[in-house]
């Protein structure tokens, strides 16, 4: 199978998208566990973590990660959080260009250096094949929480058993880079059904600018059905090919996180970075069916007649279907608090509460009572 030399050109749109959403997902992850874990060690896996910079000398992963570490130093002192970040490559020039990188950006920063003096920073760097790299992780991120990010170049990697490991971690967040469009291509090859067993044809039923959701949709179905474990999707074109980020963790913090990230990236659909489901389309009207609902409005309109429906009565079963259904708090909000203006509704709140400081943190749980349907 055909794979590319990622670092011996310019990063494309579509990589510099998917590292926006990685660092940008370590912006949320990092505070998050620093604040609530003191003195504790936050481990973060990059297990394809290539060169450091491209060769218009743009940050690669790794970089990306040491600039949000920098960002907490305050914390990260407060708190005694003690910051380990596996980095991975191997392939030995890019290994040395990794290393040499990433050194050199900590010793032209002071508050990385002192944390790397102290020990609060401590960075591991592998030279190893990721199947065998892996199993000796698996102890580490039992342990502490951790991060890993899975940005591997073609499909080799994406085999059933590293997703059924994953799945059985206590807490574990993850992001994947899968290569959707290979599986057009090659999906019926040995190689490809010797690692994981996709029905392609199933995959190819869907529009080709779907194949990304369609992969994830057969990789759900080999998690436990009594598994806490979500796993969301994030498509990324790139040309006439489709990619994308499959991102899995078991805690609704963690989802809620990615979420709001993924929603910040695109807030028309929050799951591509493009127009997946031609949502500009249903801006104009249809002659025969009128205006089509955009993915926000057929959100809330569903959520209204659950709630209606007295399916759904709390704040925290409405917090649970806004990520069950890939959304953000505030679009179940707002058709909430509309709900309570026409009179349909009424909470004891001044708002209806649909986050996860309050249905989840704090368990401050309100109801929702009928007032007229």
């Amino acid at each position: 199978m055909p794979t590319k030399n990622l670092h011996a050109q310019p990063f494309e749109e579509g990589t510099i998208t998917k590292l926006e959403i990685f660092e940008n997902y370590a912006k949320e992850w990092l505070p998050t566990f620093i604040m609530s874990c003191p003195s504790q060690e936050l481990w973060i896996f990059d297990f394809f973590a290539g060169t450091g910079y491209d060769k218009a000398n743009i940050p690669g992963s790794p970089i990306r990660l040491l600039k949000q570490v920098k960002n907490q130093v305050g914390h990260i002192f407060q708190q005694k959080v003690k910051i380990c970040i596996c980095l991975n490559e191997i392939n030995k020039s890019k290994y040395d260009l990794l290393e040499q990188s990433c050194k050199q950006f900590i010793a032209n920063d002071a508050e990385l250096s002192r944390l790397e003096e102290t020990k609060y920073l401590t960075i591991h760097y592998r030279q190893e094949d990721f199947a065998e790299l892996f199993p000796k992780t698996l102890s580490t991120i039992s342990k502490h929480p951790s991060l890993l990010y899975l940005d591997q170049n073609g499909m080799k990697f994406l085999a059933d058993k590293y997703l059924l490991d994953l799945e059985k971690l206590p807490t574990i967040d993850f992001l994947y880079y899968l290569s959707s469009s290979y599986f057009v291509r090659f999906g019926n090859t040995e190689q490809f059904q010797t690692n994981l067993r996709i029905d392609i044809e199933r995959a190819r039923q869907n529009p080709y600018r779907y194949i990304h959701r369609s992969i994830l949709e057969q990789l759900k179905e080999r998690v436990p059905g009594n598994s806490k474990l979500r796993l969301y999707p994030f498509s990324i074109k790139k040309g006439t090919n489709v990619y994308g980020i499959i991102f899995g963790a078991k805690h609704p913090r963690a989802v809620n996180k990615f979420l709001k990230t993924a929603w910040e990236k695109n807030n028309i659909n929050g799951e591509a970075n493009f127009d997946i489901d031609d949502e500009a389309g249903k801006a104009q009207l249809d002659i025969f069916e009128g205006k089509k609902l955009t993915k926000i409005e057929q959100f809330q309109n569903n959520l209204k007649k659950l709630i209606l429906d007295s399916k759904i009565t709390t704040n925290k079963e409405a917090f649970d279907y806004v990520l069950e259904q890939g959304h953000i708090s505030e679009h179940a909000a707002d058709v909430v608090k509309k709900m309570k203006k026409d009179g349909l509704i009424d909470y004891d709140a001044k708002s209806p509460l649909i986050n996860y400081e309050q249905a989840y943190k704090n368990n401050r749980i309100i109801e929702y009572k009928l007032l007229r349907k």
